[in-house]
């Protein structure tokens, strides 16, 4: 065993040894005082008896309690089927936004490596003329909602070690996009080891373990121990806006699914979108003894149910990571110590091998634990499911060619802002393909959403070339 330096250094290396950590200290003796310094702050970091449950989990059958049935979801069309519901619960909505009892949360942990850049991923370019940034849309949008309703609202952004520096940096360079710096909040999302097939944890570097994001399920933890959670109860914030920083036709602060949520009395409410086909890598709602649940694409042989004659075709409501969160759920969570169950992912890992050799996996070999925010939904007392539609909320950007990437993510913004047009009268003359001819591109600044766009565009206008509308 490699000798500590004092006895606080001894009980860590011992207690990783007993755990069958021993390995993160063989090259001990290289290391400069500094190096230790560092290896020991990665391995006191470690919660042993979360990583002992979580490597249980590599060999584990993953199989649900009780049987799936097909989930209760409030459709787009809500007026058809419930006339009067949607003024209600916009009026609902906005008071809640007026009133400033509402937050903004992004979860922005990711780089954009499969995009081919190392640069935060809310630091992409993705507006067809000005070249927007996905946090600069945001932004905006956040901008208009505040000079809406005459209020002022925190914007949470969930980092992580990777980009929270990056992400600090570029906001700073940016002038916070014509928001006040003490409004936008940053927070760090936790670390968690990733292992081999053994359970044994990875070294990136000889004095440092490999840690990966443990996920947007790491949005419990992090608003609770980040102080956050509190700033929130006593600004009288009761709800938290959340999406992924990765959709650029998020509808932030969407006053009528603000209302449904408190019209419902929900705990936790999220958005769907209909799949494309049942092949569509997205996770889908379903109902678990009664409660939604979200299946990941992954595990979708769970929902092929003989005995219930459902099979996954039959599960076509797709998550799109938005959800509405009480401070209050969240508090209740964190109390009882309850902990979002981990998912397991086969990944490329670089490491340090035994000879202290930097590698670079061509193919998987190891494994990243993560937790997922909907699996909150399993802890709410009462939840909401609300269809939306995708050509007015849904574009994610994820891949560098083929779905999800920049060349879809223009593609939806132009055809959205085509339809927008149209709808108010304005003829767009459009290609073979359904795109416009000319470049169009509205700014949140102006309309975040079709209907206020309604509201405020000139209708006698014509769209005679490219056309910006700020």
């Amino acid at each position: 065993m490699p000798e500590g330096r004092n006895p606080e250094e001894k009980r860590i290396i011992r207690i990783a040894m007993e755990n069958g950590q021993g390995h993160l200290f063989r090259f001990w003796d290289e290391l400069s005082a500094p190096e230790k310094d560092e290896l020991i702050d990665d391995v006191k970091s470690i919660d042993f008896d979360r990583l002992r449950e979580a490597v249980k989990l590599l060999k584990a059958q993953r199989k649900p309690k009780g049987h799936f049935t097909l989930p209760e979801i409030i459709r787009a069309d809500i007026e058809e089927s419930e006339p009067g519901l949607y003024q209600k619960a916009r009026v609902m909505g906005e008071n809640l936004i007026k009133d400033g009892r509402v937050a903004v949360f992004t979860a922005a942990g990711g780089q954009s490596t499969r995009l081919g850049l190392d640069i935060p991923k809310g630091c992409f370019p993705v507006t067809p003329i000005k070249r927007k940034t996905l946090f600069q849309v945001f932004a905006e949008k956040i901008i208009f909602m505040r000079e809406r309703f005459r209020s002022v609202f925190p914007w949470i952004i969930m980092t992580s070690e990777t980009n929270h520096q990056q992400t600090i940096d570029f906001f700073e360079q940016n002038n916070f996009f014509g928001l006040e710096a003490e409004n936008v909040w940053f927070i760090i999302q936790e670390m968690f080891p990733s292992v081999d097939g053994e359970g044994r944890i990875f070294l990136r570097e000889k004095n440092r373990i490999f840690k990966n994001p443990t996920g947007h399920g790491g949005t419990i933890n992090a608003l609770f121990s980040s102080g956050v959670l509190e700033r929130l109860e006593k600004a009288g914030v009761e709800s938290i806006f959340y999406f992924q920083v990765d959709n650029v036709l998020v509808k932030v602060l969407d006053p009528v699914y603000l209302g449904l949520h408190k019209l419902r009395g929900a705990e936790m409410s999220s958005k769907c979108v209909r799949k494309k086909d049942v092949n569509e890598k997205m996770g889908v709602f379903a109902s678990l003894d009664g409660k939604p649940v979200v299946v990941e694409y992954s595990e979708a042989d769970l929902l092929d149910d003989p005995e219930k004659g459902y099979t996954r075709a039959d599960f076509m409501y797709g998550n799109i990571a938005v959800h509405i969160i009480e401070t209050a759920f969240v508090k209740r969570l964190v109390s009882n110590g309850i902990e979002l169950p981990f998912h397991v992912a086969f990944k490329k890992i670089p490491h340090m091998d035994d000879n202290g050799n930097k590698i670079n996996p061509a193919a998987p070999n190891g494994y990243k634990f993560e937790t997922f925010i909907f699996d909150a939904l399993a802890f709410a007392e009462r939840s909401l499911v609300v269809e939306t539609i995708r050509r007015e909320e849904f574009s994610p950007l994820k891949n560098r060619e083929g779905d999800d990437s920049p060349q879809t993510v223009e593609r939806d913004q132009l055809l959205m802002f085509a339809g927008w047009f149209e709808e108010a009268g304005i003829p767009v003359e459009r290609m073979d393909d359904g795109l416009p001819v000319y470049r169009l591109e509205v700014s949140p600044v102006f309309a975040p959403f079709k209907e206020y766009f309604l509201e405020k565009i000139d209708r006698n206008m014509r769209v005679e070339g490219d056309t910006y509308i700020e």
